[in-house]
């Protein structure tokens, strides 16, 4: 099994998108994906049309110790599973705080995910506990990158981050690399900050980049992955080639890094 965090403390970049798109992806290539919903906003399930209606199942995981496996609901996409998240997880962060071993609560409760190739944690637009606990759990990272002005901002935070995590929490931890998304080939603007971003993380940035599209932006709101909802579309072969292209650095086929550095 490998957990794969989904993480940028910017909001809007395509993070949930590229959790649900990439878990449909992955299943398509003959895996068995579990996502996890980490962020208090519950997008991702909402988007695989799953209710957010409190008492979410991860606050009952993280909080109270609950099997993940009676936390875990079906999507509309066989072999494409969910825990849920929702409103009531917004204080969750407070109440990590005091908790015995506050950052692995989450990496012990994946112990419980071992039937799945893929756990997916879809993470907060944050650094906090909630990150933490996603890092700490994870064995590599993926970072959306939104093709616009501010793309570089935060990344060098945010790849700190991950190596101090990697050095004091989690040695097994990571950075899988970083997508870019949001594409529009006919705005320059894209291409700079394609050119920009890849000339700063030369060996992070995959060759599949994610285009703006209308259709994977309906998706969510009809509560099915790009993959079923329009799978011809340039969105859902990019999210193909995203996810064999990931699949080959896992399988130690392309160099991973740490921190930003080679590993």
């Amino acid at each position: 099994m490998t957990v794969l965090v989904i993480t940028n403390q910017k909001g809007g970049v395509g993070k949930t998108t590229t959790a649900i798109s990439l878990g449909a992806a992955l299943v398509g290539a003959g895996q068995r994906v579990l996502i996890v919903d980490l962020d208090p906003q519950g997008n991702a399930t909402s988007g695989l049309g799953v209710g957010k209606e409190p008492p979410n199942p991860i606050y009952g995981v993280l909080l109270k110790e609950q099997p993940l496996t009676d936390s875990i609901a079906s999507t509309a996409l066989d072999r494409l599973d969910l825990v849920a998240s929702g409103p009531d997880m917004a204080g969750a962060e407070v109440e990590l705080v005091p908790m015995l071993a506050r950052e692995y609560r989450l990496r012990q409760a994946l112990r419980g995910a071992s039937a799945y190739d893929t756990v997916i944690i879809d993470c907060p637009p944050s650094l906090g506990l909630l990150t933490i606990n996603a890092l700490t759990a994870g064995d590599a990272v993926l970072i959306p990158v939104q093709c616009e002005y501010y793309a570089l901002e935060g990344l060098a935070q945010l790849l700190k981050t991950i190596a101090a995590v990697h050095d004091r929490l989690n040695d097994r931890l990571e950075v899988l690399g970083i997508v870019l998304t949001m594409e529009d080939r006919r705005n320059r603007l894209s291409l700079q900050v394609i050119d920009e971003v890849r000339r700063h993380f030369p060996t992070l940035v995959t060759r599949a980049r994610i285009p703006r599209t209308v259709r994977l932006a309906e998706a969510p709101s009809h509560g099915i992955p790009i993959s079923l909802y329009e799978p011809h579309s340039p969105a859902s072969q990019a999210y193909d080639d995203l996810a064999r292209e990931l699949l080959a650095r896992l399988h130690k086929t392309e160099p991973l890094v740490v921190g930003g550095a080679i590993a």
